[in-house]
């Protein structure tokens, strides 16, 4: 996905909310009220912006990351750079920065400006198996979400309205922008740290090319398989928190996707790692759809 310019983009949104702001016309008219973020507590979601549904295995359906959350407290939340490489890391690679206050109320006025609290059509294309990008808006008037089909897959003949195009260029507009590498107003950068990680689980299988066998690692974690997931398809989840999230992140540091995981009674079983975010408390927020 092409990167937008941040400060720039943002710079011109300041401008852009700042006029609105002022009432123009000269009318006398009080402006409305501007939504703002609920920053009643550190994990506080403002803005999370996920695929959902689409064709892929239902273990990559139950551990996808969202694109992109922001918190109430500043922080930034969004996959960083991933190898290219077969098969890849356990773990996917977040990256973290964080805006001051000012630069999360920005955030929620470009979520309001690009339509994530409306409800206009915004039609289905004629596209098969591409995930939705789900936008949820958390403010102190209510939480909106706006699910856009084929944000990414747009065909020439798609057979949508020019008004129904623009609407859905503004919503990949806002993406863009808060995918940005090139954060404003932050105080820093790195690495996402998390206190806590899932596991998805499933009986292991080896791989049909015996080249890609991996070595065995000893499963540090709760005991598998855990908890069945909804769906029924033969899915559980675990959750590894404080010393067992640590021993679980060292762990999968030298393992990738293929690992055979060996549980405290020597069975074998395929996990796909999950860390969870700050506004996720377990199993039941993996997204899963």
């Amino acid at each position: 996905m092409r990167r937008a310019a941040l400060p720039a983009v943002l710079a011109l949104l300041a401008l852009v909310t700042g006029c609105a702001g002022s009432g123009g016309g000269g009318g006398g008219n009080a402006a409305a009220p501007r939504p703002t973020p609920v920053a009643d507590g550190p994990g506080r979601l403002v803005l999370a912006v996920e695929h959902v549904r689409g064709f892929t295995t239902p273990e990559a359906l139950a551990a996808r990351v969202p694109l992109v959350a922001v918190y109430g407290d500043g922080r930034v939340v969004a996959p960083g750079a991933q190898i290219e490489v077969y098969p890849p890391p356990a773990l996917p690679s977040l990256q973290v920065w964080r805006l001051d206050a000012d630069g999360v109320q920005t955030v929620v006025d470009r979520a309001v400006a690009a339509g994530v609290t409306d409800t206009a059509d915004l039609g289905t294309p004629p596209v098969a198996d591409a995930p939705a990008t789900r936008f949820t808006l958390v403010t102190d008037e209510g939480t909106a979400v706006r699910e856009v089909e084929a944000l990414f897959e747009l065909p020439e003949d798609s057979g949508l309205t020019p008004e129904q195009q623009a609407a859905r260029g503004e919503l990949l507009g806002l993406l863009e922008v808060l995918t940005s590498p090139e954060p404003l107003g932050t105080t820093g950068s790195g690495l996402y740290e998390a206190e806590a990680v899932a596991a998805v689980v499933a009986p292991w299988t080896p791989p049909a090319d015996p080249a890609l066998v991996q070595p065995e690692a000893s499963w540090p974690g709760p005991a598998l398989p855990g908890e069945p997931l909804p769906g029924g398809l033969g899915l559980s989840c675990v959750v590894a928190r404080g010393a067992e999230a640590e021993a679980v992140l060292t762990a999968a540091a030298s393992a990738t996707t293929l690992t055979p995981w060996v549980a405290g009674d020597g069975s074998r079983w395929s996990l796909t790692l999950r860390p969870l975010l700050p506004h996720e408390a377990g199993c039941a927020d993996l997204a899963g759809g």
